[in-house]
């Protein structure tokens, strides 16, 4: 899962960028489907002071479903409903647009919880995940050349998104097997040059997202050996959003939790509307209908707002941001100051992991009960 680096703050110098697909024309979009529950007209004042809010997303069969919100008006319906406006935005480049977001420029953005923890956390934004919107269950994986086990990976040299979800997948496969990144040379690509370093032949070990992964794996001599269908509910896919913005501005939370839901019940539909929206963002990632789908299968969606609840609400959400936080002070992701894995407290349903005077990552699952409960 998705895809999905602070990665020391960019500091680092590395991009997700997403240019590969950036050729890809945007189809239509189909119109939301009537059927569904409209919200009432506008009844809610937003709150004084604030109207006016950006969000951004970017490629990953997790965050397209914001294009359908974007595209169709379900977003601006809801937010009429609470009289603000939000402005949804595409950003080709992964890291890019947290890097925006941390530095002000964006409300809310799309991002794995490894990279709220190393970014926007790590710069001191104390940053809120809204919406939980799936994790990745064997959406992320390693694929080696002319071998059929991850063991064969010893001594290999492997290609991957360095400090990015790629790299933990990494790192919880070798610990899988007893092994560490000293079995291993791990060397820096963008996810742009994937594909193609993995056609020569010098390259013979990746670590990716879909829908490279997809296309890697089905290359001649090739075997996908460890996805994070092993790990399932550590690669978690969030709507992240400022903290302080969401405390002043209820709505706001509001807004995207009601649109999400409804883009939710849309696309997830077996029906010709929900086939045509799925379609049309397969082909708006750089696939289609069937390699959309494939995707979604490796992912385990949120689409009840009473699901993603009762996972943040769990004893694992907890546990898995212990395992991102230790592998994030490990690699230098923290900051300077960090002195423990427990430096930046993140705050979880089930308890605060870390320094409780420092706490600057939280899930709050208030927005999505509201939405489960019929309270939008």
């Amino acid at each position: 899962m998705h895809n999905n680096i602070s990665r020391t703050l960019a500091v680092l110098g590395i991009f997700f960028t997403v240019i590969l697909f950036s050729a890809c024309s945007k189809q239509d979009i189909p119109p939301a489907d009537e059927s569904v529950a409209k919200p009432e007209a506008a009844l809610v004042p937003a709150v004084e002071g604030k109207s006016q809010f950006k969000v951004c997303w970017s490629i990953y069969v997790g965050w397209m479903p914001w294009d359908y919100g974007a595209t169709s008006g379900i977003v601006k319906k809801w937010a009429d409903k609470y009289g603000i406006e939000i402005e949804v935005t595409q950003i080709n480049d992964y890291i890019e647009s947290i890097n925006q977001y941390t530095a002000g420029e964006y409300d809310g953005c799309t991002m794995t919880n490894m990279d709220a923890l190393t970014i926007p956390a790590a710069g001191g934004v104390d940053s809120t995940a809204l919406i939980v919107g799936d994790f990745s269950n064997g959406n992320d994986g390693v694929v080696l050349k002319g071998k059929s086990d991850l063991a064969d990976i010893k001594g290999q040299t492997v290609n991957l998104v360095e400090l990015s979800v790629s790299h933990y997948l990494l790192a919880r496969g070798l610990e899988s097997l007893g092994m560490s990144e000293k079995d291993v040379n791990v060397v820096n690509i963008s996810d742009a040059d994937m594909v193609a370093a993995y056609t020569t032949d010098d390259v013979t070990a990746v670590v990716t997202w879909n829908p490279l992964l997809s296309e890697i794996a089905a290359m001649p001599n090739s075997t996908k050996v460890y996805d994070s269908a092993s790990i399932p509910g550590e690669i978690i896919d969030l709507m992240v959003v400022n903290t302080k913005t969401l405390e002043e501005n209820p709505a706001f939370g509001k807004v995207l939790t009601g649109a999400w839901y409804e883009i939710m019940s849309v696309m997830s539909a077996q029906d010709e509307n929900g086939a045509s929206v799925r379609t049309a963002l397969g082909e708006a990632s750089g696939t289609d209908l069937a390699g959309y789908e494939a995707q979604l299968n490796s992912t385990k969606m949120f689409y009840e707002a009473g699901d993603a609840v009762e996972f943040v609400m769990s004893e694992q959400v907890k546990q898995t941001m212990q395992y991102v936080a230790e592998f994030s002070l490990a690699h230098g992701l923290l900051g300077e100051s960090a002195t423990d894995a427990g430096y930046i407290g993140i705050e979880t349903p089930a308890g605060v992991y870390g320094d409780e005077n420092n706490i600057k990552f939280r899930f709050n699952p208030s927005y999505m009960k509201m939405a489960a409960d019929g309270e939008l």
